[in-house]
């Protein structure tokens, strides 16, 4: 049976959505727990606050996504970028869970008829689709950061999450052999 434009795309974005929480997890698995709090420079996020942000942010946007404006009156942005006592990898883990939990519960409640509803982040109207894009587009931009960070931290010791350095002619030729 054929499927919608909007049956494919509730599919695949939840598709994408995963490969980037795959990516993230891989990259964070390479370091030290002691690295998760590591800064480049003042300016700089810490594996830690990546995570808090992403969390928190997923958590206010997906929490009741369809009814309540995506900016919750109870988050506190602000602290997901500070480094607080106590916490720890495992923490960390747990609210990360959480913030995807919600992402992926609120994804398949969709039908394709809520595509085209109208929803608000800090009171700006998006369609569904658009706000699910920008959603997609910043844990990209969140995981690549961690994928960068991680692999700094983690050096030599790094494995790589993609097709290694100089292997490329060998993964096509696998990958293309399949066929």
């Amino acid at each position: 049976m054929d499927r919608s434009p909007a049956a494919l795309y509730l599919e695949d974005v939840a598709e994408q959505f995963r490969k980037y929480k795959v990516l993230a997890e891989q990259a964070l698995a390479q370091v030290r727990d002691e690295d998760l709090f590591v800064t480049l420079d003042p300016e700089s996020n810490s594996l830690a606050m990546l995570v808090q942000h992403m969390a928190g942010n997923l958590i206010s946007r997906w929490t009741d996504f369809l009814t309540t404006d995506g900016e919750k009156p109870g988050r506190d942005r602000d602290s997901e970028f500070e480094t607080r006592d106590g916490v720890t990898r495992e923490s960390l883990l747990a609210r990360w869970e959480e913030g995807w939990d919600r992402l992926f519960q609120a994804l398949a409640g969709l039908r394709e008829e809520d595509l085209t509803r109208t929803v608000f982040i800090r009171a700006e109207p998006h369609s569904v689709v658009k706000a699910i894009d920008r959603q997609l587009m910043h844990q990209a931009y969140h995981a690549g950061q961690i994928v960068f960070l991680a692999k700094h931290l983690a050096s030599e010791h790094w494995k790589t999450l993609s097709v290694p350095r100089g292997k490329t002619r060998e993964y096509n030729a696998d990958m293309f052999g399949r066929k």
